[in-house]
């Protein structure tokens, strides 16, 4: 069992919350309930499915839960870039970057919870 509030990989998803949200902020109104919303879940899903799992659950089920996390950070990406690609927005280099050091920190994790058996 681990305290998600000690763990690099949530704060750092934190971080990247708080830039998901003032980046969309400059989305176009009507796409409130589309693109916006998604970019917004999913962003919100990685430090959620960490520190949900975190604290009350066996290693092996909180890896389950860090693949979750890893695959809503895939999301995130992939929505961010469509953003570009309609462009809402001009720029996501910082948020990529973001998303990589949370990703990298993921993966550091699941090897480490995976080692530990």
């Amino acid at each position: 069992m681990m305290d998600h509030k000690e763990l690099d990989v949530w704060k750092e998803s934190i971080n990247l919350v708080k830039m998901i949200y003032a980046k969309t902020r400059d989305f176009p109104k009507d796409e409130i309930f589309g693109l916006t919303s998604q970019i917004k879940r999913a962003a919100v899903s990685v430090p959620s499915n960490i520190s949900e799992e975190a604290a009350r659950r066996s290693d092996k089920e909180f890896n389950h839960f860090l693949y979750i996390a890893l695959g809503s950070l895939s999301e995130v990406e992939t929505q961010m870039i469509i953003a570009v690609e309609l462009e809402f927005i001009k720029e996501v280099d910082s948020i990529i970057e973001k998303i990589n050091k949370v990703r990298r920190l993921l993966l550091g994790l699941i090897k480490y919870l995976k080692d530990k058996k």
